[in-house]
């Protein structure tokens, strides 16, 4: 009892710093334990001319690449993220719950409008921080990629394309992740109020409540993931209508001409697979390393 009366009594907007370091840990917790399955979703999402990078569900995926490459392939471009995640974190967390609190949201009532500008703040800060890693990463994750390294690889596409390479698909990664987290942030802050009014220190309702806000969220901008997937990887192709691509625009042009409007569903069920659980770990471990750094 006493661990939940603490719980309550700790104030709304626990202050930069802690925010900061939870949201660091649970990012790092987040996409570590849940890459495996993001390696596949990008698979998916990837037009290949290769038959063993052609891929009919998250079954047939695994099972290829285990059987072909290793089972370690899926988690080639881990490091790139793990460094990448926890600052970015950080800076997302630190951000949504500052502005949050600035703009009224730790209020009674629901706060749809503070809450979502929150989370959109958050993201349009993290993101400007971790484009170039979650380049590195995707460009490890495809078939047959040769880098090994995360500096190798960040050297390499430097050398070949330029800064502008790690920023091409900035803007089509805000235009997913703002309504993303957006939404994402919003669905988990009122099911959270619903679900445990008295704001007791509750895993359960941060676990149900974060994967069903996460699940919604990628759901909805699966379309938009497949074109920054287009974007991000597009250096590694060996086509030309994809290698030309330069922005959102020409990237949902190549899914609409190659894979139809089926193409822009693309990696849906692993994406979903992916942020759905990612999302109930991380908003957890955000919830318990807030609580715990707190009361220290």
């Amino acid at each position: 009892m006493a661990d939940e009366i603490d719980y309550e009594g700790l104030p709304s907007n626990a202050g930069l710093g802690v925010n900061m370091l939870a949201g660091a840990l649970a990012g790092i917790s987040e996409h570590a334990v849940m890459f495996p399955i993001d390696s596949i979703k990008t698979r998916m999402q990837v037009f290949a001319t290769s038959p063993l990078a052609v891929y009919s569900g998250v079954g047939n995926a695994f099972s290829r690449i285990a059987s072909t490459e290793g089972v370690r392939a899926l988690w080639r471009g881990v490091s790139s993220v793990i460094l990448g995640a926890g600052p970015a974190h950080a800076v997302h967390f630190g951000t949504l719950e500052a502005v949050k609190e600035l703009c009224g949201g730790n209020e009674a009532g629901n706060q749809w409008l503070a809450t979502s500008l929150a989370g959109a703040s958050g993201t349009i800060a993290a993101d400007a921080f971790m484009n170039p890693f979650d380049v590195v990463k995707q460009r490890m994750q495809v078939h047959k990629s040769e880098f090994r390294s995360v500096w190798v690889c960040a050297r390499s596409v430097y050398r070949a394309e330029g800064i502008g390479a790690f920023y091409v698909s900035y803007p089509t990664t805000l235009a997913i992740t703002i309504p993303f987290n957006a939404i994402q942030y919003t669905v988990y802050d009122h099911l959270k109020k619903f679900m445990n009014p008295r704001n007791e220190y509750s895993p359960q309702s941060h676990i149900i409540a974060g994967g069903i806000a996460g699940a919604v969220a990628a759901a909805v901008t699966t379309p938009l993931d497949v074109a920054k997937t287009i974007l991000q990887t597009r250096g590694a192709s060996t086509e030309a209508d994809i290698r030309n691509v330069k922005g959102m625009a020409d990237a949902f042009k190549v899914i609409w001409a190659r894979d139809g409007l089926k193409g822009f569903g693309r990696g849906l069920t692993p994406r979903v697979l992916t942020i759905m659980p990612s999302s109930a770990l991380c908003w957890m471990s955000y919830e318990f390393f807030k609580a715990a750094i707190r009361s220290d």
